[in-house]
C-alpha cells in the first residue's frame, strides 16, 4: 500500500511536466528554404539598362520620317523607321557615333545625321 501514494505522486509529477510541454507555442512555417539563396548571395551586381530620356520624331531631307528613342548616357538609341523594325544603336562612350545593324547615327535631340544600310548620310531635323 505504501507504493500506491508514491506511484500517484510520480503520475502527478509526470502529468504536471507534460502539461508544461503542452503550453509551448507550436511554430508552423510554410516556407521552404530558398534553393538559390547561396547563388543569389554570391551573384555579381546587376546593372539596369539605361532609361529613355526622350522619344523624338524627325523629318529627313528626303522627306522620310524616323522616330528615335534617346537613352540616358548617350550610348544607346533606338530608331523606328517608318516602314521597318526597331533598330538598336550603341556606342562605346558618349560622343561616339551610334551604330548597329548597318545604321550609323550622330547628333542629338534637335538634329541627327543618319546613315542607313546601302545609303549615304541623311540629315534629319526635329
Amino acid at each position: 500500500m505504501k507504493s500506491l501514494p508514491l506511484m500517484m505522486a510520480a503520475a502527478a509529477l509526470a502529468l504536471t511536466l507534460g502539461a508544461c510541454q503542452q503550453n509551448k507555442p507550436q511554430v508552423v512555417d510554410t516556407t521552404s528554404p530558398d534553393p538559390m539563396a547561396s547563388k543569389l548571395a554570391n551573384a555579381a551586381p546587376v546593372e539596369l539598362p539605361p532609361s529613355i530620356v526622350a522619344t523624338v520624331p524627325f523629318r529627313c531631307k528626303d522627306n522620310s520620317s524616323v522616330s528615335v528613342d534617346f537613352f540616358k548616357g548617350n550610348t544607346q538609341a533606338n530608331i523606328h523607321p517608318k516602314n521597318g523594325p526597331t533598330v538598336v544603336l550603341k556606342a562605346a562612350k558618349d560622343g561616339d557615333p551610334l551604330t548597329g545593324s548597318g545604321y550609323t547615327m550622330t547628333g542629338n535631340q534637335d538634329k541627327i545625321t543618319l546613315t542607313a544600310p546601302g545609303k549615304g548620310p541623311l540629315e534629319c531635323h526635329h
